[in-house]
């Protein structure tokens, strides 16, 4: 695995999005190349037409509104280029990923990962300095 770099999401970089907040068991969806599973207060969120959900807690500590329904990263990420493919476990599910992708994580810790083209990271995060 590549070095884990440290990385802050670009200002015009905004979701859209909206928050479970239902009576409900849940429900799971296939996304990534894993089953992925929402849960009440979970959030629904629409990334430049790229839809999932992210855990209600996640959400909070790393996301502020913009305007109604308009919220931007505030939180850093950690990420690695991917030397092979492989799967990253989230607080979702798994997400595939193939050599050449960056695992993205919202910590050190690398406890909640994802996946991504290197083009769509670029055109979210830049580098810390």
């Amino acid at each position: 695995m590549g070095k884990l770099t440290r990385y802050t999401r670009r200002e015009t970089a905004t979701v859209t999005a909206v928050q479970l907040d239902l009576e409900t068991d849940g429900f799971s969806y296939r996304k990534w190349g894993g089953v992925q599973r929402a849960r009440a207060g979970d959030w629904l969120v629409n990334n430049g037409g790229e839809v999932y959900t992210i855990d209600k807690d996640v959400f909070v500590a790393t996301y502020a509104e913009v305007s109604a329904g308009v919220y931007r990263k505030t939180g850093h990420v950690w990420a690695r280029e991917a030397v092979q493919d492989g799967r990253v476990k989230s607080t979702s599910g798994l997400t595939e990923y193939r050599a050449g992708d960056m695992i993205v994580f919202n910590d050190k810790d690398e406890a909640d990962g994802w996946a991504m083209s290197q083009d769509a990271f670029d055109r979210l995060y830049h580098k810390d300095e």
